[in-house]
């Protein structure tokens, strides 16, 4: 599991001291403020961190930590309470869009892989006669990045790369993607 890479990422769990206690990160807490009008964001369960247990704490964090801390709880009080839960729905919302558009073009198979999909999924392009590293370098003339392209790492999925949809992007982004690709594949 994956919860913001090196810099800094959110967690979400039950609001129950043994998911909490098992973070090895440096945890910042929402609550209500005074009079439960604001919402406000604090460091929890201070005493378990390396800046009083030293060596026998969980945490992998440095003084620099602060720095991102500040800056999520600034992102997080801007979302509001709901936002985390709104920011996930988009996610989903936009992921499964792009998935049917690209299903619509010839040739392609998407999803790879069934299930539900968060961000991430596997296009396969072997009914195209193309393979990734071509579909990629034309992409380019269009200004678009192209997925990860699996066929060296995972020989077994053919002609697949791996897309990504998140947050940053529109559908504006995505049907420029589908047509870029229907022109590239054409």
């Amino acid at each position: 599991m994956n919860y913001g890479g090196g810099a800094c990422g959110f967690i979400a769990s039950q609001d129950e001291e043994r998911f909490v206690s098992e973070y090895p990160t440096l945890l910042v807490s929402i609550v209500k403020g005074e009079n439960d009008e604001h919402w406000a964001f604090g460091e929890c369960t201070h005493e378990r961190t390396s800046y009083v247990k030293r060596g026998e704490s969980p945490d992998f964090i440095g003084t620099s930590s602060w720095l991102n801390a500040i800056t999520s709880a600034v992102y997080l009080s801007l979302m509001g309470p709901a936002g985390m839960k709104e920011l996930g729905e988009g996610i989903l919302r936009r992921t499964a869009y792009t998935i049917k558009k690209l299903a619509s073009i010839e040739g392609l198979r998407v999803p790879v892989f069934s299930g539900p999909h968060f961000k991430e999924f596997i296009v396969n392009f072997d009914a195209t006669g193309k393979t990734v590293a071509e579909i990629n370098k034309k992409l380019l003339s269009y200004g678009i990045f192209g997925g990860k392209d699996l066929s060296r790492d995972y020989p077994e999925l053919g002609q697949s790369a791996q897309y990504c949809v998140t947050e940053v992007h529109t559908l504006d982004d995505i049907n420029q993607l589908v047509s870029a690709l229907k022109e590239v594949l054409a």
